[in-house]
């Protein structure tokens, strides 16, 4: 990026310019090939440069480009919610598609908010989170995410009492036990108070790839029917195939949330597309109500982003990527477990699928470092080397705490699963060293 860029870049760092992108690789105007070794954000699940995608986005877009959710639907949209429905086997839901992660966790705090409403219960306006989650940048999102760096700055916009929190999962519990202490958060605010629990089936950004144990998830949703809370499924960056199954929440338990939000590998970066998947009951609460739901994008239900979406959904099953996340990120796991023996600043590594991540930490200790910045040290040894990946911190206290973050895309074959792993080996021996 040039100094003289008008570009409102995201820090002062300088970055290099990509020009292309073919399967798990990019390249930079000087010619300089990166496995992209975490799909961008966990985004490009089925790799860069597919032409049919392109395609199918140019094809809508000499077709009928726009149309705005007030006044029409689209075939596109029609076609693209009742397959991907189908692909995630939500039976009677509905699918409100928007154009990011944030705006589709906005609308699912915003639907549980009306449906309460809707139900003569005006009273529960409060959601429950996690800490450490992330759900988004937006204000609403941000406020429900319980990442303390990025949430520092905007602290005096967000109400707190709104937005009640719960620990992160604790694998040394059973899923079940570990799942109660949402009833304990419930009785301390007043049940009546509370409209939603919100989580991450598997945390991504904010604690590398943290995933409860077998009976979280059906534990928590029966808590949540009991006190009339919705559930909410955050399936933004753990969906679509990408933890081995459709749906992470579905990895170890039968469990159907009330809302299901969806982003990142819905278009895979072909274009921006995220959504919520709203069950019967609640989309006929608000219908059989005031009518309508009281919110809306202007660039909701897009027919390009649609087009995108549904070639994308046809490459995933297709090529049976779904199967894939699952075989190779098994690969990866063992790979990335062997480096945790050889290089003592690795801590844990864990994760479902191809959403794996590293704990970083003191080797003398076994606990975070007391200065963070270790994963971003390493994250920028392992761009030099020609690797991305996904660097983040304050897991354990909002400050402390190093993790990285890799989930290549769900067409990565063995032997890129092996140069990853060859690289990021050099990059965690360049610490050492």
């Amino acid at each position: 990026m040039s100094p003289t860029s008008a570009v409102f870049s995201r820090s002062r760092q300088t970055y290099p310019t990509a020009v292309r992108g073919e399967g798990v690789y990019l390249y930079d105007e000087g010619g300089r090939r990166y496995l992209d070794g975490c799909s961008g954000a966990l985004v490009a699940n089925v790799g860069h440069g597919r032409a049919e995608v392109g395609e199918a986005m140019a094809r809508q877009a000499r077709e009928l480009p726009f149309v705005h959710g007030s006044q029409f639907t689209s075939p596109v949209l029609e076609e693209y919610a009742s397959r991907l429905l189908t692909f995630l086997n939500l039976p009677g839901f509905r699918l409100w598609a928007v154009s990011g992660g944030s705006e589709a966790n906005e609308s699912a705090i915003k639907l549980a908010r009306q449906y309460h409403v809707e139900r003569g219960e005006p009273g529960r306006y409060r959601v429950v989170t996690r800490v450490p989650s992330y759900h988004g940048a937006s204000l609403g999102a941000l406020a429900a995410s319980g990442m303390g760096a990025r949430r520092e700055l905007y602290a005096p916009l967000i109400n707190e009492a709104a937005w009640p929190k719960m620990p992160r999962p604790d694998p040394r519990l059973s899923g079940e036990d570990d799942a109660e202490r949402l009833r304990a958060v419930l009785e301390a605010c007043g049940p009546s108070s509370v409209a939603a629990f919100l989580a991450e089936p598997v945390v991504g950004a904010s604690d590398a790839a943290l995933a409860p144990n077998a009976g979280y998830h059906a534990r928590i949703a029966k808590i949540c029917r009991e006190y009339g809370v919705l559930f909410i499924a955050d399936e933004v960056m753990s969906g679509m195939g990408r933890c081995g199954a459709p749906l992470a929440v579905r990895l170890h338990d039968d469990v159907t949330p009330d809302l299901v939000v969806l982003g990142k590998g819905l278009a895979a970066g072909y274009a921006p597309l995220a959504g919520l998947a709203a069950s019967g009951h609640v989309y006929d609460t608000v219908m059989n109500g005031s009518g309508a739901f009281k919110h809306g994008f202007t660039y909701a239900g897009h027919p390009v982003s649609a087009a995108a979406g549904l070639t994308v959904l046809d490459i995933v099953e297709r090529e049976g990527l779904v199967e894939r996340a699952r075989v190779r990120g098994e690969r990866l796991l063992a790979g990335l477990r062997e480096l945790k023996s050889r290089h003592p600043v690795v801590l844990e590594a864990r994760g479902h699928g191809l959403l794996l991540g590293l704990v970083l930490g003191d080797p003398m200790t076994g606990e975070a470092f007391e200065t963070p910045g270790v994963a971003g040290r390493v994250a920028a040894a392992a761009m030099r080397r020609g690797l991305m990946t996904y660097p983040g911190s304050g897991a354990v206290d909002g400050t402390r705490g190093d993790h990285l973050l890799l989930g290549p895309p769900l067409t990565v074959t063995d032997a890129e699963v092996d140069e990853l792993l060859n690289l990021l080996d050099g990059a965690l021996g360049d610490m050492s060293g």
